[in-house]
C-alpha cells in the first residue's frame, strides 16, 4: 500500500512504539490519527506531525467507535491501522499474599487483546466496505504482539498471554478479511526503549540491553517504526507474526 496520502490509525500513539510508528507514517505521507488514553500526549504528537487526536479506551466500544468517527471525518475513511496501545505488569500467580488478584489479570488481557480485536473489528468493518485500490487492496491492520507470547518469563503470565492472543489471532483474521484485499500481520517485538523502561534504572536498562545477542541493546521505536511502515508497504506480508528482537530469546527470569 501506498502510504502517501493514506488515512491511517496509530493507537497508543502518544508514546513509545506507537508515537513512533505516527512520526513514520507521517513522514510517508499518511494522514494520521493518534489515538491514547492520555489526550494531551495525542494532541501533541498529533500537532507535531499535522495529524489529528483522538482520546481513545481501546477496550471500550463506544469510545473506540467515537474516536474513529473523529479521525475519518478529519482525513476521511482509513485504509491503515496499527494497534500498539498496552500495558503491562508484572505479578507471579502465587505471591506472598496469596493467589495474584483477577482483576488485575482480566485488565491486562482486556486492554492488550480484547482492545485489539475491538480495534480491528470496527476497522475492519468500515474499510472492507471501501472501493478496492489498483491492486485490489482495501486495507492493512498491524497489531503489536510481543516475544512474550513465546518466552514468556515468570510473572508475565497475564502479559504473556495477553500477547500469545494477538499472535493466534492473526492468521484466523487474515484469512477471513482476505476476501475483502485487507491484509493482517503482528509484530513482535523484544525489549525496546520505551516509556515503560524509564522506570527502571539506568544499570537495570543496560543490563538487559546485554543480554540481547546482536545489538547488544535495546531497540530503540524507530526500528519498530520503520518495520511496520514495511509490513504496510509490502502487499505480499499478510498472515504474519514478525520478531524484531536482535535474536534475543528470553530467559525464565
Amino acid at each position: 500500500m501506498n502510504l502517501a496520502g493514506t488515512a491511517a490509525i496509530v493507537t497508543g500513539g502518544g508514546s513509545g512504539l506507537g508515537k513512533a510508528t505516527a512520526e513514520a507514517f507521517a513522514a510517508r505521507g499518511a494522514r494520521v490519527a493518534v489515538l491514547d488514553r492520555n489526550a494531551q500526549a495525542a494532541e501533541e504528537v498529533a500537532k507535531a506531525i499535522g495529524g489529528v487526536a483522538a482520546a481513545c479506551d481501546v477496550a471500550d466500544g463506544p469510545s473506540a467507535e467515537a474516536a474513529l468517527a473523529k479521525a475519518a471525518a478529519a482525513h476521511g475513511p482509513a485504509r491503515a491501522l496499527v494497534n500498539c496501545a498496552g500495558v503491562a505488569l508484572a505479578k507471579r500467580v502465587v505471591t506472598r499474599e496469596g493467589a495474584a488478584p483477577l482483576d488485575e489479570f482480566e485488565t491486562i488481557i482486556r486492554v492488550n487483546l480484547i482492545g485489539t480485536f475491538n480495534m480491528i473489528r470496527l476497522f475492519a468493518a468500515a474499510a472492507s466496505r471501501l472501493e478496492p485500490l489498483t491492486d485490489g487492496e482495501r486495507g492493512v491492520i498491524v497489531s503489536t504482539a510481543s516475544v512474550a507470547a513465546y518466552e514468556g518469563q515468570i510473572g508475565q503470565a497475564a502479559y504473556s498471554a495477553s500477547k500469545g492472543g494477538v499472535v493466534a489471532m492473526t492468521l484466523p483474521i487474515a484469512r477471513e478479511l482476505a476476501q475483502f484485499g485487507i491484509r493482517v500481520n503482528a509484530i513482535a517485538p523484544g525489549l525496546f526503549f520505551t516509556p515503560m523502561m524509564l522506570g527502571l534504572p539506568k544499570d537495570a536498562r543496560d543490563s538487559l540491553g546485554r543480554a540481547v545477542p546482536y545489538p547488544a541493546r535495546l531497540g530503540d521505536p524507530g526500528e519498530y517504526a520503520a518495520l511496520a511502515v514495511h509490513v504496510a508497504e509490502n502487499a505480499y506480508l499478510n498472515g504474519e507474526t514478525i520478531r524484531i528482537d536482535g535474536a534475543l530469546r528470553m530467559q525464565p527470569r
